[in-house]
């Protein structure tokens, strides 16, 4: 056979450049690019014995994307993905593996509590299913089929009978705060330990931060009682030894002190020393009121939020070595929050957290 006539792409616009020159720097499908590549350097007058040595292809293949782009134009530079061999498992079966895959085994009469892709297989063919299949294509099934291998989730549901009206009290204050007063969502949040937080941080590649290792911790805990203000956004706290009736009480008294002409509305979750006697009677008397969460939901409480940015922002990845350097850590990023925060408004508006038959959370 002889050699093939020599051939260049036919004459291209100066748009048709300018779309060559964008798809050799953009195309992502490897095929795309190559086939652009070839047709850029034949506009550029290069044979086709050059394009195929820099591309390290045949002669053959750089004539024939050329011809097909003189013919077709673009479309010729998208690959045409033939289906390959027909599938041997139909749509019934495949159907069929995904719903086995989301069976407990033990209903099925299988001795373990999870399927592995070997035991799932094994499953199929002893069960009929299918006559024989490999590991590989069960794994492909289920991904096509959008199942992965996922770790199991707990959720605990309220076992308060007067979820709904406290759910609803609660939200009420946040949506519409009392003209006559100010409402507070109050928790502790530790215990503030001393040791290695594990955190992320930018770093050159295989270069991670290093924290030592403890294995005992005799310097104690300590406890942050917090208050977030929802007028003005901003979270106010004390740090002490114990989070006893006795702190949370004096921690109110400064919240009295702080607005002393005001009605507090204090949201908080169902902790012993919340509901303590002492206390209760002192907030009748000084104008405070403390509004309950449902039980097991202090998830409603605005300053779960805010505990998470202080852990992410001022203890994770931190080493700290006593327990004034980790409290000054904490109240350096808390005064810098209070100078950027911005008043809380319209709390889950259109959430279904509204509907009365949301009970639950997960866990």
């Amino acid at each position: 056979m002889g050699r093939r006539p020599e051939v260049f792409v036919r004459q291209v616009s100066m748009a048709e450049g300018q779309r060559l020159q964008r798809i050799t720097r953009t195309a992502k499908d490897p095929v795309t690019l190559r086939r652009a590549i070839v047709v850029l350097m034949s506009a550029q007058g290069q044979p086709a014995p050059d394009i195929a040595h820099l591309l390290k292809s045949s002669e053959d293949y750089v004539r024939d994307v050329i011809h097909a782009f003189n013919e077709r134009g673009f479309d010729a530079l998208d690959p045409k993905w033939r289906g390959g061999a027909p599938r041997r498992i139909d749509e019934q079966t495949r159907d069929w593996i995904c719903v086995i895959a989301r069976c407990d085994p033990r209903f099925l009469g299988q001795p373990f509590s999870c399927w592995s892709l070997a035991k799932l297989r094994d499953y199929l063919i002893a069960a009929g299913y299918i006559t024989t299949i490999s590991i590989e294509t069960v794994r492909r099934v289920l991904h096509e089929r959008g199942m992965t291998w996922q770790a199991t989730k707990t959720w605990k549901a309220s076992t308060d009978p007067d979820f709904t009206s406290k759910m609803r009290r609660v939200l009420d204050l946040y949506d519409h705060p009392p003209a006559d007063g100010r409402v507070l969502c109050v928790d502790e949040f530790g215990p503030l330990n001393l040791q290695p937080r594990p955190g992320r941080t930018w770093r050159p590649v295989a270069h991670p931060v290093r924290l030592r290792a403890t294995y005992t911790r005799d310097h104690g805990v300590r406890h942050m009682i917090a208050a977030l203000d929802l007028s003005t956004g901003r979270p106010h706290y004390r740090i002490r030894d114990r989070k006893r009736w006795r702190e949370f009480l004096a921690f109110l008294k400064t919240l009295r002190a702080r607005w002393p002409d005001q009605r507090l509305y204090l949201i908080c979750d169902n902790f012993s020393p919340h509901k303590h006697p002492e206390v209760r009677a002192w907030c009748t008397a000084n104008q405070v009121e403390l509004v309950f969460l449902p039980t097991y939901a202090s998830w409603l409480n605005w300053i779960e939020a805010e505990f998470a940015a202080v852990r992410y922002f001022a203890l994770n990845g931190t080493d700290h070595r006593s327990h004034t350097e980790q409290d000054t850590a904490l109240g350096d990023y808390i005064r810098w929050r209070n100078q950027r925060a911005t008043p809380k408004t319209s709390f889950a508006t259109g959430s279904k957290i509204r509907h009365p038959d949301y009970p639950f959370k997960a866990a």
